[in-house]
């Protein structure tokens, strides 16, 4: 965890075995291809530059095959080297190591960002949301999904007198260190007020109860989930929810000058031609290594 008085504490997944124990050994095959189908529902069929906050490992990375290139960021170095060895190094995929409170990149660069299973880690969303409407194109399109505190589960145990914290109530309840859950109309009014329009709503993983998981077929529960998925129009009562949103902004689209800015002072960084092993910032001095092709902003 990162705790710079700076800006907000930032969760720290350095050496962890996340996509190995949660996704592949752990269960989530439901969740996974639930997912899937979500993203594929909100995704553009094509697009320039892709910006994937929170990549970890790079799990849903390939799932944004119209991208022509993709940035993955994280905070953690370790889950984007395992990314570089499941994705490899080519021009397609930059690998940044960086803080979403402060993001490394000149103003309206992307045109396309995705924050999935992320902003649960946020203690503070709406600056996280700002900086991603601020790196993004004019009308370019933010696919961000959220844990719902509001979901059926949370209602019935608050009902039954089995948990404290309201579901109903609008402010975050933080259920471990850095982790969060939100209610929808919060999202709503934070994404609004980050400059964005929200376009469409889909509830994902309805079915998230091992019991279910274990006697019905995943196959079964994907399919019943992508049933109930565009309901998230009308209401939001499953524990996840996957919104698609505008950058909420008429200028004209301009090319981006330049494409890393310096985290600290917010200037533009030049290219890495002359020293290929790091980034020097010419206003403020501050250095950023290139670790095996990773950009380490951090």
């Amino acid at each position: 965890m990162n705790n710079n008085s700076d800006h907000p504490p930032v969760i720290d997944y350095e050496g962890s075995d996340y996509q190995t124990s949660f996704w592949d050994e752990g269960g989530r095959e439901y969740e996974d291809q639930s997912e899937r189908i979500a993203l594929k529902r909100l995704l553009p069929d094509q697009g320039n530059l892709l910006l994937e906050i929170g990549a970890g490992a790079g799990r849903n990375t390939p799932r944004y095959s119209g991208f022509q290139r993709v940035v993955l960021l994280d905070y953690s170095l370790t889950q984007l080297q395992q990314a570089q060895e499941h994705l490899g190094r080519s021009d397609r995929f930059i690998y940044v190591a960086g803080d979403v409170y402060r993001l490394p990149f000149v103003k309206d660069l992307f045109d396309g960002a995705t924050m999935i299973r992320t902003l649960h880690h946020m203690k503070d969303p709406l600056a996280s949301l700002r900086q991603v409407q601020r790196v993004l194109e004019p009308n370019s399109p933010f696919l961000l999904e959220y844990a719902n505190k509001q979901n059926l589960k949370a209602i019935l145990r608050y009902l039954l007198g089995q948990q404290e914290w309201n579901p109903f109530a609008l402010e975050a309840v933080e259920f471990t260190d850095l982790n969060f859950d939100f209610h929808p109309k919060s999202i709503r009014k934070w994404l609004a007020d980050a400059g964005f329009k929200l376009e469409r709503q889909l509830t994902v993983s309805h079915f998230r109860i091992n019991f279910l998981k274990k006697v019905i077929p995943t196959k079964v529960l994907v399919f019943l989930d992508s049933l109930f998925q565009p309901t998230g129009s009308w209401w939001q009562f499953s524990p996840s929810v996957f919104t698609r949103s505008l950058k909420n902004n008429s200028s004209p689209v301009k090319e981006a000058e330049g494409f890393f800015q310096c985290p600290s002072c917010g200037s533009s960084l030049p290219g890495h031609e002359s020293q290929p092993d790091q980034l020097v910032c010419q206003s403020c001095a501050a250095v950023y290594p290139i670790q095996d092709g990773i950009y380490d902003f951090r």
